[in-house]
C-alpha cells in the first residue's frame, strides 16, 4: 500500500513539472566591432540603428494575454558607470527602479517617443529608488546626463512571456499556455523576425531563426 502511495505521488509531481516551452537558436549578427572589453555588452547605433553589441536578441511571444493583477516590477541599475542589465525586456506597464550602486551622482533621461523622462542627479542612498512605468510598447534608450558613454535599452513588449538569448543566440521560454501563437525575435531597432506556432499542453516546441 505504501508503495503504491509513493508511486501516485512520483505521477503527480511529475505531471506538476509539466510545462510548454519553446526553445531554440536564433543566428546572431555578428559583433559589430572589436571585442567589448572586461566583458561588458555595449549599446551601439550604426545608420540609425540601436542594437548590443556584442549582439544579443529578445525572444518573445505575442498573443491575447490576460493582464497581470500585480504591477510587475524590474530594476535597471548603474553600476561601474554602466547599466546593468544594458538590455532589459518588459511588459507593458512594468514599474522599473533604477538604483545606482556607484560612489558618484547619477542622472538617467530617455527622449525616445515611448517614454520621455529625466530622473534628476541621484546618488546611491537615494531613497525610494528613483523609477518610472512603462506603459507604452516600444523601444527605449537610456542615457546618463552626467557621465556621456553610458547607454541602456529597455525591451518594453504586451506580453508576459520573453527572454534573452545567450550569446551564442540560445533561448529557452517555458511556463507557456498552449494555443496558437507569434512568436517573435528582436534584433535590433528595426529587426524583428516573427512566425506562427501552435503549443500543445505540456510539450517542447524547437523553433530556430537562422
Amino acid at each position: 500500500m505504501k508503495f503504491l502511495l509513493i508511486l501516485v505521488l512520483l505521477s503527480v509531481a511529475g505531471l506538476a513539472r509539466a510545462e510548454t516551452v519553446i526553445e531554440g537558436t536564433v543566428a546572431l549578427p555578428k559583433t559589430r566591432s572589436a571585442p567589448v572589453m572586461n566583458k561588458r555588452y555595449e549599446v551601439v547605433t550604426k545608420g540609425g540603428v540601436v542594437a548590443t553589441n556584442p549582439p544579443l536578441a529578445v525572444v518573445y511571444l505575442e498573443g491575447a494575454f490576460p493582464k497581470s493583477a500585480v504591477q510587475p516590477v524590474a530594476q535597471m541599475a548603474q553600476k561601474d558607470l554602466t547599466f546593468a542589465p544594458l538590455l532589459l525586456p518588459v511588459q507593458v506597464g512594468t514599474r522599473v527602479e533604477f538604483p545606482n550602486f556607484d560612489d558618484t551622482y547619477h542622472n538617467i533621461f530617455s527622449y525616445s517617443a515611448p517614454k520621455r523622462f529625466d530622473l534628476g542627479r541621484y546618488r546611491a542612498d537615494e531613497k525610494p529608488v528613483p523609477s518610472q512605468v512603462f506603459d507604452v510598447a516600444g523601444l527605449i534608450t537610456l542615457r546618463c546626463d552626467i557621465h556621456e558613454h553610458m547607454r541602456g535599452l529597455i525591451l518594453v513588449l504586451d506580453t508576459p512571456h520573453f527572454v534573452i538569448t545567450d550569446a551564442g543566440g540560445r533561448y529557452r521560454l517555458a511556463g507557456l499556455p498552449p494555443g496558437k501563437y507569434t512568436l517573435k525575435v528582436w534584433l535590433d531597432s528595426k529587426t524583428v523576425l516573427s512566425r506562427p506556432v501552435e503549443l500543445a499542453a505540456d510539450s517542447v516546441l524547437h523553433a530556430d531563426f537562422p
